[in-house]
């Protein structure tokens, strides 16, 4: 096995390891961050806050849709980490067919399935009749694009599997730079407006997709296929889509809960959409850090499990569980203190009516406030939750989103009846606590079976 560019994270010490894999996919999800701040700014600076309460209440959407393909991209590469950590070439190049195989099956029928939802979804979370078109629009072509995005999650995650986090970091930054400028060009400079940032953003992930998977084909023999990878054992596809579906409708059910919240949000009128987006932006700035010692941990996790190391799994469990609450004290600090100023780059104070830009500020104050208390919960979830789908057990996931799911659905349909837009700030905190108490209860039964049945082999 070429050990160039592949990293082996069943040997050396738990802690360096996760900090030296997090930080290309901090700085990739930090760079992601940056094109969807300067996405949202460009579009509610150029165009208005009508449209980037469009782009703003597809967000969900785009998560329900996306958010399953980033879940069985990354689900279908559990058993190809795992593979690696138990040294089998054969079988991590047939996992690598495997994801080749349902990756395009699956990119064909969700762009036809999400493209015929768009107007259906609209209509049921309420959109406002001065967005609908726009809206509309911009969502119709970020679905027809989702190959170009399964393209960009699946060579990412296969290179994850192996321990390279920094060759996705390198090809998104140039993903990133080239949609900035796309952006603004096609906003600023040509009649397409919102379609504008709407294709710009499928051609960056077409992109960086590409330059990943010619990256692959040059420099990492251990994940080029041949034809005879693509005879799978009996049961072998079963194992991916177990691992990888559970994973996408994981992804989903949350969605769905955010999808519900945001038919809510929707009857409070286009400027509440305006600041509900602009916080939810602020939240995912200041919450970048939360998915990445889960991701860490995913490919630590199915590594070692290959390599029957349940002890040293635990060890990383524990490191990261500690980092991932100092990171979200320090992080909802930042929330809390500095969310106004973070929240008025999405704004044009110039074009706004003062009233109108100071209401957007002070319902973005809010919600960012009330989530910042609960980032703990959600840096935990992330944590353990992807180290349950590196470890193959998918089920409590699912269990935790469906809980999501059903908080936020109660919260939308109870809460904003009595506190109005502050009912709507709950949900998203409430969803996360509640998210996170099954996944570390299943994290501790789950280990503990792993160290009993290691011993007993041995």
């Amino acid at each position: 096995m070429s050990k160039e560019k592949t990293v082996d994270m069943t040997v050396g010490e738990p802690f360096k390891l996760l900090i030296s894999f997090s930080i290309p996919v901090l700085l990739g999800d930090l760079f992601q961050q940056f094109y969807n701040m300067c996405d949202t700014i460009i579009v509610g600076k150029l165009l208005g806050e009508n449209a980037l309460a469009s782009v703003g209440c597809t967000g969900p959407m785009n998560f329900l849709i996306l958010g399953f393909v980033f879940g069985i991209t990354t689900g279908f590469t559990v058993i190809t980490a795992q593979r690696f950590g138990a040294q089998d070439i054969e079988g991590l190049k047939r996992s690598v067919a495997a994801n080749i195989v349902l990756n395009l099956i699956f990119s064909f029928f969700i762009t036809i399935f999400a493209s015929l939802l768009v107007t259906p979804i609209l209509h049921l979370i309420n959109t406002p009749d001065e967005i609908f078109k726009t809206a509309r629009l911009y969502i119709t072509i970020i679905f027809l694009g989702t190959s170009a995005n399964a393209l960009y999650n699946c060579c990412a995650c296969l290179l994850r599997a192996v321990g390279d986090s920094k060759t996705p970091f390198y090809f998104l930054v140039i993903g990133t730079v080239f949609n900035i400028i796309l952006d603004y060009v096609l906003i600023k400079f040509t009649p397409l407006k919102i379609a504008g940032a709407a294709l710009a953003t499928v051609a960056s992930q077409a992109i960086a997709g590409v330059l990943c998977l010619f990256w692959i084909g040059k420099k990492f023999p251990v994940l080029k296929v041949t034809r005879k990878d693509f005879v799978f054992p009996k049961g072998f596809l079963k194992q991916h889509l177990n691992i990888g579906v559970n994973m996408g409708f994981q992804f989903s059910i949350t969605a769905i809960g955010v999808v519900v919240l945001q038919g809510a949000l929707n009857k409070f009128g286009a400027l509440k959409i305006a600041a509900y987006t602009a916080a939810t932006k602020v939240e995912q700035m200041t919450t970048v850090e939360a998915t990445v010692l889960g991701v860490a941990m995913s490919t630590f996790a199915g590594q070692n499990l290959g390599a029957k190391k349940i002890e040293r799994i635990n060890e990383g469990m524990i490191k990261s569980s500690v980092l991932s609450v100092i990171l979200a004290v320090l992080s909802g600090l930042v929330a809390w203190f500095f969310g106004d100023q973070m929240t008025s780059l999405f704004l044009n104070s110039k074009t706004m009516e003062p009233a109108s830009y100071a209401e957007v500020i002070k319902t973005a104050r809010l919600y960012l406030r009330i989530c910042a208390v609960f980032y703990p919960s959600l840096f935990l979830l992330f944590t353990f939750r992807e180290t349950l789908q590196g470890l193959g057990r998918g089920f409590w996931p699912l269990v935790s989103g469906a809980m999501e799911l059903l908080s936020r659905v109660a919260v939308a349909y109870t809460l904003p009846r009595f506190m109005g837009f502050t009912g709507i700030c709950c949900a998203s905190a409430i969803a996360w606590l509640l998210g996170m108490i099954p996944l570390v209860a299943a994290y501790f039964v789950i280990i503990r079976k792993l160290q009993k049945s290691l011993s007993a082999c041995d």
